[in-house]
């Protein structure tokens, strides 16, 4: 299987300190590749993966180096489509951009709407709906007006989250700095229960952060962090007593819930959004309704098992289970294919009475079956790649732009030898066209009679 994962360029992939997109992307990645999936990554060209690494754009498009969002954007998911004929499958994490793109390829396209679509672009996922697949990230945050192919739950590289039993004497409030976050709720969740809170994120909101949330820190009871690097989060969450996640609205599938939990820390977090599907209320820690509720919370957190925290990801949330979870979804994407093959695929291109035109795809290291047939004879042309055909008993090598003739019932093979996918057309001619006149001597794929 070869895949193409488009992950966003906002960030780099995986992040520096917030991405929570290219984060999943990375993950995700990092694991098919563990598992033996071909993968090609269209990232920013700063990104570390063990997958092979393409995309246009330099650099990240939210750390101050001067890319437009809009221009890169475009470059990028042109460069995907443009190579689209390499891959099996692409699968989009870009929103619905992409989507856009769609009926440029044959190729089937998986996009994972990580949150709820917008107003504003649903119409494009109405389009789109039934050319590409939809993943949700969570079943909160799926669209009534959308057909979505699964439910998968992003997953947690517990490797990278260590358990810590024994946490230390502070809250922790951790993500974007902004009101719909319920920065200024924790602070006051904090005050009223008589512990510390340390605020890591970045500021997505200056004058909020100014005016309302600086004023408040002292470096003492109230402390701020700034962003933290990947190396030092597992340290913060597992040192909390409890992550609180006071978000104001119907929060997306949060990532720093579930890798507070891989370290043993309960969440206090509001009822909103897609928080019931990640945190078990009295199990992992409580789910509430106001600050009142979370002040509660906050003086009984004890009563949460650090262990079963754990243990609750490592069951639901790890990184595995999503790959999987993926991998299965792939294959029954790819196998329900009308034209797919194991040896790649097909698209019709004309069909009438006296003759009928293929367009066919042979994956690297790939050859059909040795064949012939009763009531057709063919013309092949090879348009891109280099193909290996034989014809009876001799055998001949052909380039983009050479042809060959295939008598009615001579026996015929074409293979793919070499690194990139061949591409040929076939003109059938005859009185029947039907596959029952194939006559397969011999396969790789136990097919011959």
């Amino acid at each position: 299987m070869r895949l193409a994962m488009i992950s966003p360029i906002s960030w780099r992939t995986p992040p520096r300190s917030y991405g929570p997109v290219e984060s999943v992307v990375s993950v995700l990645t990092e694991g098919l590749v563990e598992a033996g999936i071909d993968v090609t990554l269209f990232a920013t060209e700063d990104s570390i993966t063990r997958a092979r690494l393409a995309g246009p754009c330099p650099g990240p498009c939210s750390e101050g180096g001067g890319f437009d969002p809009k221009v890169w954007e475009c470059l990028h998911i042109s460069e995907v489509f443009e190579r689209a004929d390499e891959f099996d499958l692409i699968h989009n994490h870009l929103g619905f951009l992409p989507l856009t793109y769609s009926a440029m390829t044959q190729i089937p396209i998986l996009s994972s709407i990580h949150g709820s679509p917008s107003p504003a672009a649903l119409p494009v996922y109405k389009k789109y709906n039934g050319r590409t697949r939809y993943v949700a990230s969570c079943e909160a945050y799926k669209s009534r007006e959308l057909d979505y192919a699964a439910t998968i739950h992003p997953g947690v590289d517990l490797n990278r989250f260590s358990y810590n039993e024994k946490p230390g004497d502070y809250l922790l409030c951790y993500g974007r700095i902004h009101p719909e976050k319920g920065i200024l709720e924790a602070i006051d969740v904090a005050r009223k229960a008589g512990m510390r809170l340390k605020i890591a994120g970045i500021v997505q909101d200056e004058e909020y952060y100014q005016t309302k949330v600086k004023p408040l820190i002292d470096g003492d009871r109230v402390e701020y962090l700034g962003a933290v690097e990947p190396e030092q989060r597992a340290a913060l969450l597992g040192g909390a007593r409890a992550l609180l996640n006071l978000v104001n609205f119907d929060g997306p599938f949060g990532l720093g819930m579930m890798e507070a939990m891989a370290c043993g820390t309960p969440v206090i977090a509001n009822a909103k959004g897609s928080i019931p599907e990640i945190v078990q209320d009295g199990a992992s820690g409580f789910l509430v309704h106001d600050v009142d509720g979370a002040v509660e919370a906050a003086r009984g957190i004890g009563a949460i098992d650090r262990g079963a925290c754990r243990k609750g990801v490592e069951e639901r949330f790890a990184a595995g289970r999503m790959v999987e979870e993926y991998i299965g979804l792939y294959q029954k994407i790819l196998d329900g294919r009308e034209n797919h093959r194991p040896w790649g695929h097909y698209e019709n291109l004309s069909e009438r009475e006296d003759h009928k035109v293929k367009r066919i795809q042979v994956a690297p290291g790939k050859r059909l079956s040795l064949q012939k047939h009763k009531r057709r004879a063919e013309h092949w042309v090879v348009i891109s790649g280099e193909a290996v055909m034989t014809l009876d008993d001799k055998e001949y090598t052909l380039k983009a732009g050479q042809s060959v003739d295939i008598p009615q019932g001579a026996a015929h093979r074409i293979m793919n030898p070499g690194a990139v996918p061949l591409v040929f057309v076939e003109a059938q001619m005859g009185d029947y066209f039907g596959e029952d006149d194939i006559i397969r001597l011999e396969d790789d794929y136990g097919r011959a009679k």
